[in-house]
């Protein structure tokens, strides 16, 4: 079947960073939103706790955003109103400064317009883990926010997450193509590369690491420069 659609990850992708190092940072930003509320250990360790539960769930009448907050705050026993103002508050300004955390490229938008140059849809296959606003922070981060992504993937609107296949088939529903017309480009050997189960090509974003027996199979690996170099020379003018 002929290749139309493009479905890029974000971070590590198209936004480079180091995910360890990203992460201790912004969550001790968004700790100190809620200190007089928890402890920055208890609140962390919850969060974790509770995007494994996201991670897990299968039940398409749950979007991310309920499932991680009903076992939020069970577990915590709060209220909606007393702690996710806050959070919200928080990812809708104070997470926009923390570009620091991460390693922008200008790769990153080179190799999207190439890709819509020769009329491919783009959707951006973010792990639906965050608010829309912090994708959003994130996308401008990237310099890819002004771009005519045909779908985001916030915890808001998606039921599912990587790795689960279903992920990747309520993509195809909502932007109404067949998962054979689509390639997933990320950098997790696992998270993206799962998407091969249901029908699409797959490129493993890499600095030409070695695969270990945690590796998915894969149709196409390479650098961002190889990715550029690969939509620019090698993919088709779909129009």
């Amino acid at each position: 079947m002929k290749l139309t659609t493009l479905l890029f990850d974000l971070d590590g992708t198209l936004l480079p960073l180091d995910n360890d190092h990203f992460t201790k940072g912004y969550f001790k930003h968004l700790a100190a939103c809620v200190a007089h509320l928890l402890s920055p250990e208890q609140f962390v360790a919850q969060v974790w706790a509770s995007t494994k539960a996201m991670v897990k769930n299968d039940d398409p009448d749950l979007t991310n955003e309920q499932v991680f907050k009903a076992d939020f705050l069970r577990a915590l026993e709060l209220k909606e109103e007393e702690i996710f103002p806050l959070v919200d508050d928080f990812y809708n300004r104070a997470f926009g400064d923390l570009s620091h955390l991460s390693e922008p490229t200008p790769l990153a938008r080179e190799i999207c317009q190439a890709a819509l140059q020769k009329g491919y849809m783009l959707a951006l296959a973010t792990n639906p883990l965050f608010p829309r606003a912090a994708t959003q922070h994130r996308m401008r981060w990237a310099g890819i926010d002004d771009l005519p992504f045909a779908l985001v993937t916030t915890y808001e609107d998606s039921h599912f997450c990587k790795p689960n296949p279903n992920y990747f088939l309520e993509i195809v529903q909502k932007i109404g193509v067949p998962a054979e017309s689509c390639m997933m480009i990320g950098n997790d050997a696992c998270e993206d590369l799962v998407a091969g189960q249901v029908g699409m090509q797959t490129y493993w974003v890499n600095n030409l690491a070695v695969p270990d027996e945690q590796t998915l199979p894969f149709d196409h690996r390479g650098t961002l420069e190889d990715l550029l170099r690969f939509v620019r020379e090698e993919l088709p003018t779909v129009r």
